[in-house]
């Protein structure tokens, strides 16, 4: 993740990211600034060009046309099956190019749809409530106050039942991917805001961009970066908040110190 003199931005990682709609585009927003701001070396924006045009007002130094990835980003300010807008309607058609380049995966929100689907490393990061969803379509039937009750186990259950490394979201967040389960620190609780998801999958995304090979080589490499991620998230809020309230955009300004401090 730290270059060195011999890097440029290819070498740094690409993101392709596949994220917000005409319901959700400020998740288009926050993905892109997150992963900017965490230093991958180049962020490519899958997009209906209303959405590219909000992306490059906030971070012009996102690339718009497609080309080769390190990692897919997807799903975040997504909603899974909606098809009654247009721009919603290009994320699906966008979500077909994740199959034709199998690189490590992360799935979100509108995109956790495609479990089980894809060959690639994937990660998914549901909350409480999408991963109750996801295991009863498995025919566990399980409620969210449920899963939140016992987060580290049904984190366990749900990462041997769909086969992918799974990061489930709260208060406490726990990683698991089969052979590890990792427990979080307990988050600041200024965390709970509208878009902080979509910062976390933003600086996820980035740090698997700049580490494609190490999590195709290892089965654990996954579940240590969305923890890392996940971390750098929590480390971030609680610089923005010096004790106070917060919001997503606040967080994303404050990654570059909080990995700084982490790196120091």
């Amino acid at each position: 993740m730290i270059p060195d003199e011999f890097d440029h931005k290819y070498s740094r990682g690409v993101l392709g990211v596949i994220s917000g709609s005409a319901q959700y585009p400020g998740a288009a927003v926050l993905t892109t600034r997150a992963a900017v701001a965490t230093g991958v070396g180049m962020v490519r924006f899958y997009s209906s060009s209303g959405l590219a045009h909000l992306v490059l007002h906030s971070s012009p130094e996102v690339i718009v046309q497609p080309g080769l990835v390190n990692a897919w980003l997807a799903g975040s300010g997504i909603v899974g099956n909606r098809f009654d807008d247009f721009t919603t309607w290009l994320r699906h058609r966008w979500f077909k190019v994740i199959e034709r380049q199998s690189v490590p995966t992360i799935l979100d929100a509108g995109a956790l749809s495609l479990v089980g689907k894809l060959e690639q490393p994937t990660l998914i990061t549901p909350h409480a409530g999408e991963l109750a969803k996801l295991l009863s379509k498995q025919g566990v039937k399980v409620s969210s106050d449920k899963v939140s009750s016992n987060p580290k186990e049904w984190v366990n259950k749900a990462t041997q039942l769909l086969g992918v490394t799974v990061l489930l979201k709260g208060a406490k967040t726990f990683v698991a991917n089969g052979d590890i389960t990792i427990e979080l620190p307990r988050a600041t609780p200024w965390l709970s805001t509208a878009g902080s998801g979509d910062v976390l999958a933003g600086i996820i995304g980035a740090i698997a961009a700049t580490s494609e090979i190490e999590i195709l080589n290892s089965s654990n490499r996954f579940a240590e970066i969305a923890a890392t991620g996940s971390f750098v998230h929590d480390r971030a809020a609680r610089l923005a908040s010096k004790g106070g309230p917060i919001s997503a955009s606040m967080i994303i300004d404050y990654i570059p110190e909080a990995i700084g401090k982490i790196l120091a």
